[in-house]
């Protein structure tokens, strides 16, 4: 088998469906996790990573190993196509039925909270995609902040700034909620 490089020239060159597939599968479970953890549903997470997988496809001949990781250049495309789905995305809170919950206190804590990420999940939505970037590589996909500045080209000290910022923002703004 071709090592990584190997495969995307395959790609790039010939159009080998043989190496898109190895190049997808390769990468598939560890971009649906990531897009898992900000969907947090099933479906969506299975569509929006199809999603991606075909944008990376279609512009692959765009890909230039001089500039950056594969790797790094997927993630930037997947990470570009889960802020276009929030944009697009209207949130609509439905009211809960009263025969729907199970009234224990766990039970309606961890409502409370799912309820409170979804709100701070719009909130940082609204913001720039750079921060949001750096929001949800630190958060979704646990990198540290020297990975993402790597990631991103952004700065180490800006990638830092952007995150406390928010961090500190999203403080203010959500205060009262706990």
């Amino acid at each position: 088998m071709d090592g990584e490089s190997g495969l995307i020239r395959r790609v790039q060159k010939y159009g080998s469906r043989k190496a898109a597939d190895l190049l997808v599968r390769g990468y598939y479970e560890e971009i649906y996790v990531y897009v898992y953890r900000q969907t947090g549903n099933r479906e969506d997470a299975m569509d929006l990573t199809q999603e991606i997988f075909i944008a990376v496809l279609q512009s692959i001949g765009c890909y230039d190993s001089k500039k950056s990781a594969f790797r790094t250049w997927l993630y930037a495309i997947a990470t570009h196509k889960v802020i276009d789905r929030r944009r697009a995305a209207q949130v609509t809170l439905l009211p809960l039925e009263d025969d729907t919950v199970q009234e224990g206190p766990d039970e309606l804590a961890r409502l409370d909270d799912a309820a409170l990420l979804r709100r701070i999940e719009a909130y940082v939505s609204g913001f720039d995609e750079e921060t949001q970037t750096v929001f949800r590589l630190h958060i979704f996909e646990g990198l540290t902040f020297r990975g993402i500045a790597e990631m991103t080209g952004m700065p180490e000290a800006s990638v830092k700034t952007k995150y406390y910022r928010l961090q500190k923002r999203i403080r203010e703004e959500f205060s009262n909620e706990r």
